[in-house]
């Protein structure tokens, strides 16, 4: 969690390792180890590897642990995400489904895990190209997260952000900003400026602002922000990261304005 993904991932096969002498294949100690590690394999940059080693995992919970075990259908959750970050984003949407609905069967409509697995399952849809059926699902998650959730409770923000970012994506882009706006406006005084969640909210609603048009209140807000990125997360984290190609993105799209706005020389 502090930014070493591929040393976790290190240190959890050292412990597998352990685990599988110490306590057998099938302890379910083992078991969570090995989908710890494929996560943070995941994370470290290995997707396609996630995916193999879930695959694996989930055929050894559902012999040991049965289908409706919360810890299978974690590993299907797991599974199913990173078979859209692997590049099977149709597969994710897919499964995802199936996984929203199995744990509504079992742990009911409004549990955590259930409402995770509808977030996720609505991302997907997003990226797999129907980004305004994202918007009027996530639209729908907000109104559940607000009543299960409360209005301020951090899930409940998060999807506020993520249905202004899909409205944006299916061509809303005032919209977009509007809600974002709002967001921050609540999110500052809960959460103060340097929050990661808030620093996310701040790169979107830059984004969304370049989007409509205001190339200089878009390059401003980055500026800023990438200053603070940096100073809270690092020069090399991946949102950092983001931000600084961001802010090169709209400072390339001034220069290029102004390239062809420039008289010609006679």
């Amino acid at each position: 969690m502090a930014g070493d993904a591929p040393g976790a991932a290190s240190l959890l096969a050292e412990l597998l390792a352990d685990r599988l002498r110490v306590l057998g294949p099938d302890h379910p100690s083992t078991l969570t180890t090995r989908h710890e590690l494929a996560w943070w394999r995941g994370m470290a940059g290995d997707a396609r590897g996630a995916v193999l080693a879930f695959e694996e995992l989930l055929a050894d919970r559902l012999r040991v642990q049965g289908p409706d075990d919360p810890g299978t259908l974690t590993t299907r959750h797991s599974l199913a995400r990173w078979r859209g970050e692997a590049g099977d984003a149709a597969g994710a949407v897919a499964a995802l489904g199936e996984v929203a609905a199995d744990r509504e069967r079992v742990l009911g409509p409004d549990h955590p895990a259930t409402v995770a697995a509808r977030g996720n399952h609505t991302y997907w849809r997003g990226m797999a190209g129907d980004p305004a059926g994202a918007a009027a699902a996530f639209e729908q998650l907000v109104a559940d997260h607000v009543r299960v959730l409360g209005p301020r409770h951090p899930g409940t923000l998060a999807t506020r952000r993520e249905f202004a970012r899909w409205c944006g994506e299916a061509g809303k882009a005032a919209d977009a900003v509007g809600a974002l706006g709002e967001l921050l406006d609540e999110m500052l005084p809960l959460l103060g400026a340097e929050n990661p969640e808030t620093l996310v909210t701040r790169h979107e609603l830059a984004r969304w602002r370049g989007e409509t048009g205001d190339t200089a209140g878009a390059i401003d807000a980055l500026a800023e922000l990438l200053e603070d990125m940096v100073s809270v997360l690092g020069p090399d984290d991946p949102d950092t990261i983001t931000t600084r190609r961001e802010l090169a993105r709209w400072r390339g799209e001034t220069e290029d304005t102004a390239r062809r706005s420039a008289p010609k020389p006679q």
